[in-house]
């Protein structure tokens, strides 16, 4: 095990922390209106008197938004992750599939499969990754039989006070990172690095969002409103669910 140099992660925090920003522009400037109006309840947005193109199309835009940035970031997280454990424990993104990170410390090896937050999955999703967890010991068992291997979900954030699950461990916030680390405060020492140059960032974002919902906007009055300018609620649900 190795120390730490926060000043280590700081920089490549700062050096990489742009490819998030570039994937949230380049996820929304790839949007079209008729996919994601597809997934969306035409009868939600009536329930809840819908009356503007703007209201609807901002609707369907901020649901894209924050559901797909949540996915770019864990994606961004779980590089840092790799990073910092690299840095310490001489950790590596795993070959095994479904598995993110894997590395030896006093004579254990841990697999571990690296999520944003704790509430990340059903039933059944949690059960398929107990299923790769035991897919990757086999694996790995096939070249060293005597290896003592630890399966870990590992969080980004939140808390669980109960970690030991069975099957696995399962470690958020403090407690992942600390893991990855041997770092307890690293979890409050990364937050400050992931604001390098937010607000420029932002504001290149705020222009592509605000662009998109004019184009939308546009574009959903032109199919979906009548003359009058009232929406053509038959006409969005035939398209949302009638027969092709």
């Amino acid at each position: 095990m190795k120390h730490l140099n926060i000043k280590e992660v700081t920089q490549f925090v700062e050096a990489n922390i742009g490819v998030f920003h570039e994937k949230k522009i380049k996820s929304l400037d790839s949007l079209k209106l008729d996919k994601v109006l597809k997934r969306k309840n035409p009868y939600l947005f009536k329930a809840k008197d819908t009356t503007t193109s703007e209201q609807i199309v901002r609707g369907i835009v901020d649901a894209h938004i924050s559901s797909n940035e949540e996915t770019i970031f864990g994606d961004w997280l779980e590089g840092l992750a790799i990073f910092i454990n690299e840095k310490v424990y001489g950790g590596r993104k795993s070959g095994i599939s479904n598995i993110d990170l894997e590395f030896d410390n006093n004579g254990v090896r841990y697999i571990i499969t690296i999520k944003s937050g704790p509430n990340w999955g059903n039933s059944s999703q949690i059960a398929k990754m107990i299923a790769d967890f035991k897919t990757a010991k086999k694996t790995l068992r096939t070249s060293n039989s005597q290896l003592h291997i630890v399966a870990v979900n590992g969080c980004c954030y939140g808390i669980d006070n109960n970690p030991d699950k069975g099957d696995y461990f399962k470690y958020c916030g403090q407690e992942f990172w600390t893991f990855i680390s041997g770092n307890e405060n690293l979890y409050v020492e990364i937050i400050e690095p992931l604001g390098h140059q937010a607000r420029e960032r932002n504001e290149k974002f705020q222009k592509s969002y605000s662009q998109m919902i004019n184009k939308f906007t546009k574009e959903f009055s032109n199919t979906y409103c009548k003359d009058n300018g009232e929406i053509d609620w038959e006409k969005l649900v035939k398209f949302n669910s009638g027969k092709k």
